[in-house]
């Protein structure tokens, strides 16, 4: 099977975090929205996004079109199955699946709509992230164990239930591991340091590492390729990111090639126990979250220097460097250099210099690809550089 996952108006309210990937490449649970789907249906997948992302994220000559915002479940994977060529599931104005080549607009206004009353879990701004990731991190256990026989851990760490899955290559030392609260899933050639205390819903990615006597509490995802410590609840790191040191990250969301710096921390409660706003790109306002615990959101290339804090429910753009003392503004645009003392422009010839020492040291390659979707974000996001 090959299918396409398509953006619908979730890419805009999910930016800053979509400015460099479509919906569907979100990470939530164990897996992204695109591997998710790709396992249940045993499929390959293409993405129809927007344009200036679509060389990296190509489309496929696919039959089948699903919303990249919403993540699978039995008996939803079991209504679009059964779809009719002339027909396309919905739910309100939620567009969820269909089978003719037609934009998602077109498939609401052109087929026969086909109402779906069950509930999914759908992403449809950033803080759906966090406040979903147990939800998906206990499917995502489910789908990738099934059938299958862990390996196992030293003895020399102590385990509090059994729900504890461990793939080939992965280490752990003198730790505890408590998955009486949710599974923990540890990937291929991952590293749990001495002293670590890891209580689930847990997933810690393909070589990526918890160092010695980080504290981790649940609903938290570790993408691959990362390494963390300190102080972690409830929050998603995508991958090739770094908060090594200690200092609390809690009801967050970090994106790929960013990095926190040492005793950096959020807030993740208001003093007076308000509701979080967040900033909203589309209102350029800020929006209403419903949550009374909210902390950081960080998109891909953003980094902080030592003894950074992040107040309550702060954005952080692509590319921002954040540094100073005192507690920088709620919203941090993108490609902003500076603190609390004031932001300039973070020049895009400055920034893709600095990328590729990143990149270097991970031994990959920034090339033409990347470079030109952040040059797009770099002239999309200056009308919110207002410095």
């Amino acid at each position: 099977m090959i299918i396409n996952l398509f953006d619908d108006k979730s890419w805009l309210s999910l930016r800053p975090l979509t400015f460099t990937r479509p919906v569907a490449d979100l990470r939530i649970g164990i897996l992204t929205i695109a591997e998710k789907w790709a396992k249940h249906l045993n499929a390959d997948f293409g993405y129809i996004t927007q344009d200036y992302l679509s060389v990296k994220y190509p489309s496929t000559n696919a039959k089948l079109f699903i919303n990249g915002s919403i993540c699978p479940d039995q008996q939803l994977i079991e209504a679009i199955l059964a779809l009719k060529t002339d027909e396309v599931l919905i739910k309100g104005e939620i567009v969820v699946a269909y089978k003719e080549e037609l934009s998602f607009d077109d498939a609401l206004h052109k087929l026969k709509p086909v109402n779906y009353s069950a509930i999914f879990t759908q992403i449809q701004f950033p803080e759906d992230i966090f406040r979903n990731n147990h939800t998906e991190l206990v499917k995502d256990f489910a789908l990738l164990t099934k059938g299958r026989t862990s390996a196992t851990l030293s003895t020399t760490n102590t385990f509090l239930g059994d729900d504890i899955f461990i793939e080939e290559g992965a280490k752990a030392e003198c730790s505890t591991f408590n998955s009486l609260q949710g599974p923990i899933y540890l990937g291929k050639n991952s590293e749990v340091w001495e002293g670590c205390h890891i209580r689930g819903s847990f997933s810690l990615g393909e070589d990526s590492s918890v160092k010695m006597g980080a504290k981790i509490y649940g609903q938290t995802t570790i993408g691959p390729h990362s390494r963390v410590g300190g102080e972690i609840n409830n929050a998603v790191i995508w991958g090739y990111s770094s908060k090594g040191h200690e200092g609390y990250l809690g009801n967050a969301v970090m994106g790929q090639w960013c990095n926190i710096g040492a005793d950096s921390n959020n807030s993740n409660l208001k003093n007076n126990y308000a509701e979080v706003r967040l900033w909203d790109y589309e209102k350029e306002s800020f929006r209403k979250t419903g949550l009374q615990f909210c902390g950081l959101i960080m998109a891909d290339h953003s980094k902080c220097a030592i003894n950074t804090m992040f107040n309550t429910g702060t954005v952080a753009g692509v590319s921002a460097n954040i540094f100073g003392a005192g507690f920088p503004r709620n919203f941090i645009p993108d490609f902003a250099w500076g603190g609390a003392h004031g932001f300039e422009v973070y020049g895009l010839n400055k920034m893709l210099e600095t990328a590729t020492k990143v990149y270097e040291r991970r031994d990959t390659i920034l090339d033409t690809t990347e470079t030109a979707i952040l040059s797009h974000v770099f002239e999309l996001t200056k009308k919110y550089r207002h410095f």
